[in-house]
C-alpha cells in the first residue's frame, strides 16, 4: 500500500483572479471562483485535474524551485496569454515567465495532447535521493537521466494524475522560501508519512482540516486524511 496519492495542485499568487486566467488559458482548464468563500480554482475533466490558485501577500522574490512544463502548439499562445520570455533559444523547449515571475517551459507540439500539463519541475540538491523518497510515498519508480549539459534529473511518474512526472532536477542553491507551488495528497494515516520522514509544519487547526508537511528537502505539500 502506498503511503498516499496525487490529489491536486495549488498555485500562490498576489492576484488570484489574473494568475488563474493565465494557467485557465494556458492548461485548458475551466476557470471558478467559489461562492462560499472566494477562492480561485481550475476544474477539469476529474477532481485530480483541480488547480487551486491560492491569493498571497508575498510576490515572487526568488526563482521557483517548483515550475510547472505544459504542453503548447506555438509559444507565441502562451506569450499571449500573458506570459513574457527568458530563453527561446538555448533548449528544445521555451523558457517563460507567467504574469507574477514565476518560471515556466512550454514544450510546443504538432499534436497537443487534451492533458496540456506536461510535467511538474522540482528543483533539488538530490535528485535521486528526493525521488526515491517520493516514489515510496506514491507507490511508484525512479527514472534517472542526464541533460546536455551533464546534469543529471530523475523522474517519479505520478500515479492517477494529470500530467507525467514529477521531474527533480539538480541545482546549486538551496531552498530559502517557501514554494509558490506545491502538490496535495490523501493518505489513509499521516503516519506513514511522517514514519517515511515528512515534516510537519502545521496540524490540522480551526482554520484548515488539512496538515501541511515538508518532504526531506524543505518541499511543503498538504495532506488530507481520507
Amino acid at each position: 500500500m502506498s503511503a498516499a496519492t496525487y490529489k491536486d495542485l495549488c498555485v500562490d499568487a498576489v492576484d488570484a483572479a489574473r494568475l488563474g486566467r493565465f494557467w485557465s488559458d494556458v492548461l485548458g482548464l475551466e476557470l471558478r471562483r467559489r461562492e462560499r468563500d472566494g477562492m480561485t480554482l481550475l476544474v477539469g475533466a476529474g477532481d485530480r485535474h483541480t488547480v487551486w490558485v491560492n491569493q498571497v501577500p508575498e510576490p515572487v522574490s526568488v526563482k521557483q524551485r517548483v515550475h510547472l512544463d505544459v504542453h503548447a502548439a506555438r509559444v507565441d499562445d502562451v506569450l499571449a496569454a500573458g506570459a513574457t520570455a527568458v530563453d527561446l533559444e538555448s533548449f528544445s523547449w521555451k523558457v517563460l515567465r507567467d504574469p507574477e515571475g514565476g518560471e515556466l517551459c512550454v514544450f510546443e507540439r504538432e499534436s497537443v495532447p487534451d492533458e496540456r500539463l506536461y510535467e511538474v519541475g522540482v528543483d533539488s540538491a538530490d535528485p535521486e535521493r528526493i525521488a526515491t523518497w517520493w516514489a515510496d510515498v506514491l507507490g511508484s519508480t525512479v527514472e534517472l537521466g542526464t541533460d546536455d549539459w551533464g546534469g543529471s534529473w530523475a523522474g517519479v511518474p505520478v500515479p492517477g494524475a494529470p500530467f507525467g512526472s514529477f521531474v527533480f532536477v539538480a541545482v546549486p542553491e538551496p531552498k530559502t522560501v517557501k514554494n509558490r507551488i506545491h502538490w496535495d495528497v490523501d493518505t489513509p494515516d499521516l503516519e506513514l508519512l511522517v514514519g517515511d520522514g515528512a515534516r510537519v509544519l502545521r496540524a490540522p487547526d480551526g482554520d484548515i482540516s488539512w496538515t501541511v508537511l515538508a518532504d526531506p528537502e524543505g518541499n511543503e505539500f498538504c495532506a488530507f486524511e481520507e
